[in-house]
């Protein structure tokens, strides 16, 4: 018996629940611009896009989803981030 054997003899087998697009499965759920509320579901809380391999979309909806939050956030129904900007106060001398 040889180390490459005994090595996948020993390794153990880890099955992976693949995620399944909501969009594809469901057909009554329709990706819109307007919706922000659905929308704001696939972004973090700074205002990202949650990618592809986290929210488990398949690429055609990701791509669709993805220029729907983007024309959102143009005509301001999405925030393009959420962060704080730190301002400094000014002081004289």
């Amino acid at each position: 018996m040889t180390y490459n054997d005994t090595f996948n003899d020993q390794r153990k087998r880890v099955f992976i629940k693949h995620k399944i697009c909501r969009f594809c499965a469901d057909s009554s759920l329709k990706i819109d611009y307007k919706d922000s509320k659905n929308l704001a579901a696939f972004t973090t809380e700074r205002g990202k896009i949650i990618p592809r391999r986290i929210s488990g979309n398949c690429a055609k909806h990701q791509r669709i989803l993805a220029l729907a939050i983007k024309r959102a956030r143009n005509i301001a129904l999405l925030p393009f981030t959420t962060a704080k900007v730190k301002t400094k106060e000014y002081r004289e001398p």
